[in-house]
Parts: C-alpha cells; sequence; structure tokens
C-alpha cells in the first residue's frame, strides 16, 4: 500500500498519515497470521498423500511386525498414561483440527503415569515400547479416543482392556502426532480420501478469509473530530452529557424560588355569643376551593425489547438452533427441526458426515465425504455452532 506523504503543514495530512500507518500495521499483521494458517493446512494436505510408511522403516526396533505391516512414525521421548476413574471416551473419527490451541506441558488431574519409551504408529496399531514392556493399542479394537485440548494427551479405550491409557508426548510433537494417527488410523478403515477432502475444504474456507488491502486514507476524509484528543469518542461524551444533564434537572423538579409565599395572618379567635335558641350547624362561608396540586409521577421506562438483528449468523438464515456460517463446531448431529429452517438436499438423514451448504445454497449432512453435494455442484461451506 502507497504511503500517503505528509508535510505536517495540516492537520489533514498528518491525521491521513497516522491512518495509513495504523491499516497498514493492523493489514500486514493479519495477512501474516492468514499464511500461516494456509502454509500449515497445505503442509497437512501434502502430508496426507505423501504419508506412507515401509517396512524397514522398524529395522532396529524390538517389535516384531505382522504379514503387511509397516511403520509409518516412531518419536521416542512417550510416556504411557492411565486413567484413574474410567470414563467412556467419544468413539473415534477422521476429523481435523481446524485451529489447534497451543498445549501446555502438563499433566491432567486423575492421570498417572505408569511407564515410558518409543511411541510407534503403524498401518494397523499404536504401539508404546516402553521399559515395562510393550503396549498395544489395534486401530480395529478400538471403541474411544480422546485428544485432551489442553495438554498433550491422548487417550484410548479398547475392547480387550478395562482401563483406559494413553500417551503423552512433548507439546511440541502433540499435535504432529495426532494428525498421523488420524491417517494411520483413517487407512485401517480405508477412508484416507475422506481425510484429504476434509483437507481441502478446510484451504478453500480458509481461501475465502483472506484479509483484503486496506484503501488509502485521504487528507479529504479528515473530519474536524480528529482535531479533538480522542476524536469521534470526545464528541460522542461530550453530546451524551449535553442531553442527560439537562433531563435529570427536569426530572428533578425542583422549587420555584420566584413564586410568592402567602403567609396566613393570625386573627383573633370569635367569642362566643350567648345561646338564644335550638344549636344550628354552621354554614360554612361559601368561596373559591383550593384545587390540589397534581403530583408528578414518572411513568415506568419500557424494558428493552430483544431483539435478534446483532446475531452472528454470516449469510446463514435466522435460526434458534444458533447454526452460521462464522465458525466454531462442527455440526455432526443436527437439531431434528434444522430442515424447517434450512433447505436440505433429499435423502437428507441418510448423511454420514457433518453439515455443510453445498454450492446451489442446500445444505447436506455428508461434510468429509467424498461424495459430499455431488448433485448439488459441490461443497461451498461449512454450517457451524
Amino acid at each position: 500500500m502507497a504511503r500517503t506523504d505528509s508535510t505536517g503543514s495540516t492537520w489533514r495530512y498528518r491525521w491521513a498519515h497516522r491512518q495509513n500507518e495504523r491499516r497498514l500495521r493492523s493489514y500486514r499483521g493479519a495477512e501474516t497470521a492468514w499464511r500461516r494458517r494456509d502454509d500449515e493446512l497445505r503442509r497437512l494436505r501434502s502430508l496426507a498423500e505423501e504419508f506412507h510408511g515401509s517396512a524397514a522403516a522398524g529395522a532396529g526396533l524390538p517389535l516384531e511386525l505382522g504379514p503387511g505391516e509397516v511403520v509409518l512414525w516412531a518419536l521416542p521421548a512417550a510416556q504411557l498414561v492411565e486413567v484413574r476413574h474410567t470414563s467412556v471416551l467419544p468413539a473415534p473419527d477422521l476429523t481435523v483440527a481446524a485451529d489447534a490451541a497451543p498445549l501446555r506441558p502438563r499433566r491432567p488431574d486423575g492421570i498417572r503415569v505408569a511407564d515410558a519409551g518409543m511411541a510407534v504408529i503403524t498401518n494397523r496399531r499404536l504401539v508404546l515400547l516402553g521399559g515395562r514392556g510393550r503396549r498395544d493399542w489395534a486401530y480395529g479394537r478400538m471403541t474411544g479416543l480422546a485428544h485432551d485440548p489442553a495438554a498433550p494427551v491422548t487417550l484410548i479405550q479398547v475392547l480387550d482392556r478395562r482401563r483406559t491409557s494413553g500417551l503423552m508426548l512433548p507439546a511440541d510433537a502433540a499435535a504432529d502426532f495426532r494428525f498421523k494417527l488420524t491417517l494411520a488410523f483413517a487407512d485401517a478403515i480405508e477412508q484416507r480420501d475422506a481425510v484429504i477432502a476434509q483437507l481441502d475444504e478446510l484451504i478453500a474456507e480458509h481461501a475465502q478469509l483472506k484479509p483484503i488491502r486496506p484503501g488509502i486514507a485521504t487528507p479529504a476524509q479528515a473530519r474536524l473530530s480528529a482535531m479533538l484528543p480522542g476524536g469521534r469518542r470526545t464528541v460522542a461524551v461530550a453530546a451524551a452529557i449535553a442531553v442527560l444533564v439537562p433531563a435529570a434537572l427536569i426530572e428533578s423538579d425542583p422549587s420555584d424560588p420566584t413564586r410568592p409565599e402567602v403567609a396566613a395572618a393570625a386573627t383573633p379567635a370569635p367569642t362566643a355569643a350567648p345561646r338564644l335558641g335550638p344549636s344550628v350547624p354552621p354554614v360554612a362561608a361559601a368561596g373559591p376551593t383550593a384545587k390540589p396540586k397534581p403530583k408528578r409521577t414518572t411513568a415506568p421506562a419500557p424494558a428493552p425489547s430483544r431483539t435478534t438483528s446483532g446475531e452472528r449468523l454470516c449469510g446463514a438464515p435466522a435460526n434458534p438452533m444458533g447454526y452460521d456460517f462464522c465458525g466454531g463446531y462442527r455440526i455432526r448431529k443436527p437439531d431434528a427441526e434444522v430442515c424447517d429452517w434450512f433447505d436440505c438436499v433429499p435423502q437428507f438423514w441418510a448423511g454420514r458426515g457433518y453439515l455443510v451448504q453445498c454450492r446451489d445454497g442446500a445444505v447436506s449432512l455428508a461434510g468429509g465425504q467424498r461424495d459430499a453435494c455431488a448433485g448439488h455442484r459441490g461443497v461451498r461451506r461449512t454450517v457451524w455452532t
């Protein structure tokens, strides 16, 4: 972005110079973060195609490979962990984390370290070659798999073992280990193409988020509020004070100092007259009666109504489920009323994936599959919650 020359002769030129410098810094920061994520997604895409092991890779390891078994990856620094209290883990899936948060090198509560050694990933199992023996987790017998979102711990449940166990790895190697374990499990169930399709979708979605180069601010765009310290915010605060102070004075209803005060004169009490006949009730003197001064009442302010105009939808139709196109978590079990608010494809509930929008506007439950939106011009974007 070209810089606007500033001679310093007027405040307008100085304002344009500051605006362009601020816009350029913001754009460069956003572009750097976008390119870093784009490079990472494309690296994972290449790795998903080229991740193939060999039997020779297991040479020198104290591990006997079965017929057709090959070693895909090995890491010498791994710890065997076990869970003190058994819990049911979610079923293994092929989801690739879009934006994984940094992991802290700590051991979660309720988990103890039982052994340490080398972690080996083959096309059939995950193995820990520890000092106390060998621990295997065969992909075909896995019933649960969970990656801790804050710590470099992966827990696994298998059919032939009651206690839940897993691995804790160095924090800087955990993300790579998790992705390669996903690829190995996808190979075992012959679904590597689904992982590649998911990465292609993530790359396409990320391309739509590329920062746009900002326009150049010119001196003619400067407003008079820019001359004040704080700019428009100072003007807005001053305007609010100018409106609220008179309103507060009116509501307080101060007494009028110019209103005349009437003092009641003291008159002597009338003397009692001699009683000459039956008593007659006294008649009140006719005269104008003073009307009571009406009291000022303040009507309660109406409660603000809740509107949905500010909901974050990013182009999605308004819906009570909170589904949008902005980002969040993938939807694999949508609400039963989803087709009342979105245009669903035929045989919608037969899909086996996550919720996506096709290019013709319809939504499908086949996200991550090779034939997702096949009859609807392909996948456009993911529906999030």
